[in-house]
């Protein structure tokens, strides 16, 4: 496995993967453009990938205009490897790298991603829209 930041020639690879989740689906896989992504890895955010025989098998995208992680998502058929938890410890390091303010990401409830989310220390603080929002702190990630 190649963990590494991700770039522009990333993203079609990251599309695939975005669009293969079996929870957390868009409605509408038009909903996130190659332009949208290219700038949450570019302007607004660091992205990371996780390869494995040069497929993109994995990602993580965190955004630093609205603090939070805007993506984490792994191929289903990579799940339970560790890949998750890899992506989820370099956005965290590269955001709080960056800032001390508060994270936030939103999930589906009842969903895979929630427990993940739970198990890795976020506080449940609510909804955000029809999602479970989820916080941490800089003191909360330094534990």
């Amino acid at each position: 496995m190649n963990y590494r930041k991700a770039t522009i020639e990333d993203i079609s690879q990251i599309q695939i993967v975005r669009n293969s989740v079996k929870e957390n689906q868009l409605s509408n896989p038009n909903l996130i453009s190659n332009e949208m992504v290219e700038e949450f890895i570019t302007k607004r955010g660091k992205g990371f990938v996780c390869e494995i025989d040069d497929k993109i098998v994995g990602f993580s995208i965190v955004d630093f205009v609205e603090n939070n992680v805007w993506a984490l998502f792994i191929l289903p058929e990579f799940e339970g490897k560790g890949i998750g938890k890899k992506l989820h410890q370099l956005i965290l390091n590269e955001y709080f790298n960056k800032t001390k303010e508060t994270i936030w990401l939103s999930t589906e409830p009842n969903s895979r991603a929630e427990n993940f989310y739970l198990k890795q220390g976020w506080k449940n603080v609510g909804f955000h829209r029809n999602e479970v929002k989820f916080e941490m702190s800089f003191d909360d990630w330094r534990k």
